[in-house]
């Protein structure tokens, strides 16, 4: 097996990640004070602004030619004279699973993932209060949960599949993905909502649950995930199955025994309710 190159980089991210969640942990079951940004549901704490200013200082002393974009705003632009569209790009979320956090529950992590020419290369993503540490790239090794390395299920039917995915904060009809989960709750053996995109991608690449989609969503919620799904062995993609792309939003991983019956799926939904994905 040829080495990764991209190993420093790795080790240097979920270093940053593990001091970032020891900020989180300081303010777990505090019942923090709580913002609103665009969406009366959709939080922030000081805690994610706490941490996003940890990691994005760290990678910026660490990688000064790479550009940073975090979900609080926090930005570095780096030093590379790359078109942005050629440049390598970390995606910062501080606190993904911020209403959980917000209410004491452990579901929560922070997530770090770097992209060059918007296809995920590396993701960190770390959930201190359960203890776990994944950690993947797109160029060699394998993902791993706490140094060990993971694998996808073998689940090969939906019908023995556990599925997971989310809601957008958007109230926008065409976005409440409840067609969506009807049709796989009747497909799957099961469907579940944990509130963590960053875990759930994570938990899929882990083989605990056999596939995820979601949409509406921003590139800090999936690169990491994405690359420790895709260094795991599965699949990760947009939801017609065309290559990922963090920025559009819009993700399907799976085991990938499962990743064209899903596409089925949602493409069914598609056509009934006669709306294109957003």
């Amino acid at each position: 097996m040829t080495a990764d190159p991209l190993s420093g980089a790795r080790a240097t991210a979920a270093e940053i990640a593990r001091e970032a969640g020891k900020i989180l942990m300081q303010g777990l079951g505090t019942r923090p004070a709580v913002g609103f940004k665009s969406e009366d549901i959709n939080l922030v704490t000081e805690y994610d602004k706490r941490s996003e200013a940890l990691i994005v200082e760290r990678l910026a002393a660490a990688f000064p030619a790479d550009r940073i974009v975090a979900e609080e705003g926090t930005t570095a632009a780096g030093d590379r004279s790359d078109d942005l569209g050629s440049q390598r790009i970390w995606y910062v979320d501080p606190l993904d699973g911020t209403t959980n956090f917000a209410h004491g529950l452990p579901i929560f992590s922070v997530s770090i993932g770097l992209v060059e020419n918007k296809r995920p290369l590396l993701g960190v993503v770390e959930a201190p209060a359960l203890g776990w540490s994944f950690a993947g790239t797109t160029t060699g090794g394998a993902s791993t949960l706490n140094g060990k390395p993971i694998a996808p299920s073998g689940t090969e039917r939906l019908k023995g599949a556990l599925l997971v995915t989310g809601f957008p904060y958007s109230r926008n009809p065409v976005q409440t993905n409840l067609p969506e989960w009807a049709a796989f709750t009747e497909a799957a053996q099961g469907t579940r909502r944990l509130g963590s995109a960053a875990l759930d991608l994570c938990f899929v690449a882990a083989g605990w649950l056999d596939g995820y989609w979601e949409r509406a969503l921003h590139p800090w919620d999936l690169v990491a995930g994405a690359a420790i799904v895709i260094g795991a062995g599965g699949q990760a993609t947009e939801l017609d199955g065309t290559p990922f792309d963090g920025e559009t939003g819009r993700v399907l991983a799976s085991n990938g025994p499962l990743h064209e019956q899903m596409i089925g799926i949602l493409q069914g939904v598609a056509r009934q309710t006669s709306s294109p994905w957003p």
